[in-house]
């Protein structure tokens, strides 16, 4: 069977098991439509909370991204790691011992106001779409290469998919269906790696052949990667940071506080029969999270110095790099190229008229690439297609590129499931049934959170088909909302008897509305090409401090303590039910059942 054939074959296969598994495991109350009925058992609820915390950005966008900037690019890895651990260690126990459905009922009963909920709500909503876009970008890179058809059809196949088995299934049929999902994309991960540090290291461990050296050499693999980088006059592979120390710090805050702040993860630990439940889920999720994020420096390594024999296949025996016959000619490119240049995510323009691809960084001043007639990089690559490129750029077989496309979708329809769901929540049950429509039955809720679920589908089905940034920059735009609104609240919360709802609300508002404000500014207002107000910033490409749009969170978060601790001092003070309710919250032990009820 032809690789196309092959592939049909393998994708069709999971979609199928997806949408039996939803059927099977379909909600039938609200408890289970938004809970799973507080019955998952933790091992399974840690291989599905992976499965909803790594995304396209985590599957599809971060080797490609670290394989671009090298460590600069490692930030990615680091915040979303470490936020991670920052969830499962300040959070997850705490809002389980709460007991609700959703964030936003948290904000309700924690800051004694609707108002917090409300506000909650709209923060929610415009996190999760933001994150909803990088995953349908992911969606439609993946479709497009691997099923041969066009970046918004793909889109529009993976929101048909995800309305099966999330419109129907809800929190119980996502969960079983991530499980699923996780077991294929963590294969389809991993072996592709070990074939690729195999052959080019001799070592089957990815993470310890990153650290190898290059089969039948006495030179390391990013030692190597290091001098062709540079030869091609990229900065150091292993040293160049992304913009100055404070941009990367601040970005890397951002990742790691946004994380903690993302409500369809947090969602996860109301699913578990109790909280040390919610502790073993999250050990168990942290495990399953690191097999990936412990792989993805390797491939991301391994996919760049593959591209860059393939284009330069003469660069591993001569350093010459700009000798004429050094780099293969356009009409012999191989195959892999010619499929991916039909998505349009790969591009070819002969600037010297030579017939040959000259791959390089032409804002050098290296005078031998003039020297040579080169008149620019003459290969545009999108970051996003390296992960789903390197099976294929190391000739692997067959399968093992089809297992990857079964991957790639299974990261970013697994995700994309846990944020509309997310988003239906706090629609028909924090806004509807709790602030406009409090008589609503339980099966009108449950009817109006699948509504809501479908609408917000063809929302996001709309944003992915314009995308402010690539797959994992558009998910830092998320993180940073997050990290700017709703981390902020919820640690005050938790850890602060004195925070009142005055405060938690003007920290809310003022965090978030910075945040947009700068990220608008470069971005366009909601992403809208043609909008941007850069002037307000000092003009392109000025940033703030050197600060990127994408790492701003960490400074909208500042704003929102700052705001929310100034306006607590002075408005009342928070009743004294509340402040022992947040008392006995703090003590993770005794926990009851999930309820939506305040």
């Amino acid at each position: 069977m032809g690789l196309q054939g092959l592939t049909y074959l393998v994708v069709g296969l999971t979609f199928a098991l997806y949408i039996g598994i939803a059927i099977w495991a379909r909600a039938g109350s609200t408890k289970e439509f938004y809970a799973a009925g507080g019955a998952v058992h933790p091992v399974l609820n840690g291989m599905a909370t992976g499965a909803d915390w790594m995304s396209a950005a985590s599957f599809i966008s971060m080797a490609g991204l670290i394989a671009a900037f090298g460590y600069g690019g490692a930030l990615f890895l680091m915040g979303w790691t470490g936020g991670y651990v920052l969830l499962a260690m300040l959070l997850a126990p705490y809002l389980r011992k709460f007991g609700k459905f959703t964030v936003p009922q948290f904000f309700g009963t924690r800051y004694y106001s609707k108002g917090a909920s409300t506000v909650a709500v709209l923060c929610l909503l415009m996190a999760s779409l933001t994150y909803i876009i990088g995953q349908m970008t992911g969606v439609g890179v993946a479709f497009s290469r691997f099923l041969g058809v066009s970046n918004s059809t793909g889109i529009f196949v993976g929101m048909a998919i995800v309305f099966c088995y999330a419109v129907f299934g809800g929190m119980k049929g996502i969960t079983y269906t991530q499980v699923a999902q996780y077991c294929v994309l963590i294969l389809a991960y991993t072996v592709p790696a070990v074939f690729i540090s195999l052959h080019l290291t001799g070592n089957p461990v990815p993470q310890l052949g990153l650290g190898s050296d290059m089969a039948g050499s006495s030179i390391s693999l990013l030692a190597k990667l290091d001098q062709i980088s540079v030869d091609l006059g990229f900065a150091q592979y292993t040293t160049h940071m992304r913009g100055n120390m404070l941009n990367t710090f601040v970005y890397t805050v951002s990742l790691m506080i946004g994380t903690a702040g993302l409500p369809h993860v947090i969602m996860r630990f109301f699913t578990v029969p109790t909280v040390k439940d919610a502790r073993a889920s999250a050990g168990w999720a942290l495990v399953f999270i690191a097999i990936l994020y412990t792989t993805a420096p390797a491939v991301a390594a391994m996919a760049k110095i593959n591209l860059l024999t393939t284009i330069n296949p003469k660069i591993m025996t001569d350093n010459n790099i700009t000798a004429p016959d050094a780099q293969i000619k356009y009409a012999e490119r191989p195959d892999w190229m010619k499929r991916w240049e039909k998505t349009g995510l790969l591009k070819f323009t002969d600037k010297n008229g030579d017939g040959r691809i000259q791959f390089y960084n032409d804002k050098s001043k290296d005078p031998k690439f003039a020297a040579a007639g080169w008149k620019g990089n003459e290969l545009k690559v999108n970051k996003d297609i390296m992960v789903l490129a390197n099976p294929e750029i190391a000739l692997l077989p067959n399968w093992v590129i089809a297992l990857v496309a079964a991957g790639g979708l299974a990261a970013a329809l697994s995700t994309a499931a846990g944020l509309l769901l997310a988003i239906s929540s706090a629609i028909s049950h924090d806004l509807l049934k709790e602030k406009f429509m409090p008589e609503l039955s339980e099966k009108g809720e449950l009817m109006a959170g699948k509504i809501a679920m479908a609408c917000s589908i063809l929302v996001a089905g709309y944003l992915g088909l314009n995308p402010p940034d690539f797959a994992a920059g558009t998910v830092a735009i998320a993180f940073g909302l997050a990290a700017s609104s709703i981390f902020p609240a919820l640690m005050m919360g938790i850890f602060s008897k004195t925070m009142n709802k005055q405060g938690a609300i003007a920290g809310m508002l003022a965090g978030i509305g910075i945040t947009m404000l700068y990220v608008f500014a470069h971005k366009g207002i909601f992403f809208i090409k043609g909008t941007s107000f850069l002037g307000l910033f000092g003009g392109k490409p000025s940033f703030f401090l050197g600060i990127e749009p994408n790492a701003f969170g960490a400074i909208g978060a500042v704003v929102n303590f700052v705001v929310a601790f100034a306006v607590k001092n002075m408005t009342p003070p928070v009743p004294d039910d509340i402040a022992q309710m947040v008392e006995n919250v703090r003590i993770p032990k005794g926990s009851g059942e999930v309820t939506g009820a305040h």
